[in-house]
């Protein structure tokens, strides 16, 4: 029996550290991305335009409904040489009547609709655009802020190794107990930037999830991904061709003066004649026919567009194309403006990696062995150790910023191009 209490004891813990782990697991960036398109209110609440302009569409193809009359006449209101027959005379005439709406009213209405719903879905992956450039830069603060959280740990790891080994060379006799305490004292700083480490990643991941519009404790949440630099980048001009067939607001402005024009001719259709038919019917109608009982009439009315022809309208329209035009030169000067400025920063931060990667990390650590392994043997002043620690420390922490930058830059660029071109 006990053992049965010790086996589902042990099956209890295995299940509570496999769900903890599950709680645990670290988020890609495809993941992110997902999660923020489903969930992040702003983007669902501008998602909605579309939905709106949709309906609008509706609205813009319907005709116009008929208009319902009924007319009662002739009846006796006072007697007339004593004859009192009030309803004697009275007539009711039921009629209906119809606007004609000419020159494609309705069918240009509807194109007008539909030309505004292509805007706001490019205004809404626009906004897409925009906001996974901030996911983006919060997602690689995450990685960065990571980094910078293990490196804190390892120097402080490597610090207190060394710390122990001065002791035991105190111990020995062989540094005085200045240099120790001076050691020791050095401690802080390490012990600041490990702080200072754990409070930027709790900043990060905040921000992260606040644009995920989740609620999940920050030790339960996490992600993962690649934090390094690619050393190929392509040509320009082929990051500022993808744009110009990419970029979600360089479309909109590219239909906002297809939407102009198609309102210009709306605005000259509108200034034509339409016509109202009418139709109705009397009972007991006064006319020449003593037999017409029951007669049907029809008239049509014509508005003479003398005055009003619509041309304040015909001239606005007008006059919004060529506005729209120059919007639209304005947002592909902006574009390739983006793309030149964003390669720019991606190629410099490149230029600052390479001597980093190449040469300049492994002589950090090869002078800081260097001169601790000298320092431990005596071969070395403690105030060369620390000058090679601090300088370990600040070649190390410029990389892992330099490489948050540079994928900082890449998502910048990315932005710019309109999609993700650089991974």
């Amino acid at each position: 029996m006990n053992q049965m209490l010790w086996r589902y004891f042990a099956l209890f813990l295995l299940l509570g550290c496999a769900l903890k782990a599950a709680a645990q697991q670290a988020l890609t960036w495809e993941e992110v991305r997902n999660r923020f398109e489903v969930n992040n209110p702003t983007l669902l609440a501008d998602k909605l335009n579309i939905d709106e302009s949709k309906a609008q569409e509706i609205t813009a193809f319907l005709r116009p409904n008929p208009t319902f009359s009924l007319t009662a006449d002739g009846t006796q209101i006072a007697p007339e040489k004593g004859v009192w027959r009030p309803f004697a005379g009275t007539f009711e005439s039921p009629g209906v009547s119809y606007l004609q709406e000419r020159q494609h009213k309705r069918q240009l209405r509807l194109q007008s609709a539909k030309k505004g719903t292509l805007i706001a879905e490019s205004s809404h992956t626009d906004l897409l655009r925009t906001m996974l450039f901030n996911l983006r830069s919060a997602f690689v603060s995450t990685l960065q802020a990571k980094s910078v959280l293990q490196l804190a740990k390892d120097n402080l790891a490597y610090y207190d190794h060394v710390l122990q080994i001065s002791r035991d060379r105190f111990n020995a006799g062989d540094i005085a107990q200045i240099d120790l305490d001076r050691l020791e004292l050095q401690r802080v700083q390490y012990e600041s930037d490990l702080q200072a480490a754990e409070e930027n990643l709790q900043t990060a991941k905040i921000q992260l999830l606040t644009l995920l519009n989740s609620r999940t404790p920050l030790d339960q949440f996490d992600v993962t991904g690649l934090f390094d630099f690619n050393d190929q980048l392509m040509p320009r001009d082929e990051f500022r061709k993808i744009a110009l067939d990419t970029r979600p607001d360089l479309k909109a402005a590219v239909e906002a003066v297809d939407k102009a024009q198609t309102d210009h001719k709306l605005a000259v259709a509108n200034g034509s004649i339409d016509p109202t038919w009418s139709v109705w019917y009397t009972h007991n109608s006064s006319n020449n026919n003593p037999f017409g009982i029951s007669t049907l009439g029809v008239s049509v009315g014509i508005p003479l567009r003398i005055f009003d022809r619509n041309q304040g309208e015909k001239l606005r329209t007008q006059l919004d194309i060529t506005r729209n035009e120059r919007l639209r030169d304005a947002a592909e000067a902006a574009v390739l403006s983006d793309v030149d400025s964003g390669y720019a920063t991606l190629e410099s931060d490149l230029i600052l990696l390479r001597p980093y990667k190449a040469k300049y990390l492994q002589q950090s650590v090869r002078v800081r062995d260097t001169i601790f392994f000298s320092y431990r043997n005596g071969g070395a002043s403690l105030l060369d150790f620390l000058n090679a620690e601090a300088e370990y420390r600040s070649v190390q922490l410029n990389y892992v910023n330099l490489v948050g930058a540079y994928l900082t830059a890449a998502a910048q660029l990315n932005m710019a191009v309109g999609r993700e071109v650089i991974q």
